[in-house]
């Protein structure tokens, strides 16, 4: 089993920043595919950011360019550095964890305001 806590969001205004935390725990050794996904009320859970094992990243083309995908082996922690924030990036947002070939693992979410 996997457990992942974010933590990290809250209200900001447009163009400010936030950083997204992903505690992981349990048996992480054998992920292959960690993301961040958003959902927003009405919509689909679409992932944002994904990094692989391997350090491969990908992101949702509305954020390249304003939002980081990181991981520290060290803490079994993974970030979302959120830059440049718009209103259109109000969601919850939550951490995913893919073990091959199809488990996968979510945290609770945790909510990100954009709004002046």
């Amino acid at each position: 089993q996997v457990q992942l806590v974010e933590s990290g969001g809250g209200l900001v205004r447009p163009g400010g920043s936030l950083r997204l935390s992903c505690a992981a725990s349990g048996s992480i050794f054998s992920i292959y595919h960690w993301g961040w996904y958003r959902q927003a009320p009405g919509n689909q859970r679409d992932l944002v950011a994904g990094i692989t094992s391997g350090g491969t990243t990908n992101y949702l083309e509305s954020v390249k360019g304003r939002f980081t995908i990181s991981r520290d082996n060290a803490k079994n922690t993974i970030y979302l550095q959120m830059d440049s924030l718009k209103p259109e990036d109000t969601a919850v947002y939550y951490c995913h964890a893919l073990k091959l070939p199809s488990t996968e693992y979510w945290g609770q979410g945790t909510q990100v305001t954009v709004s002046s």
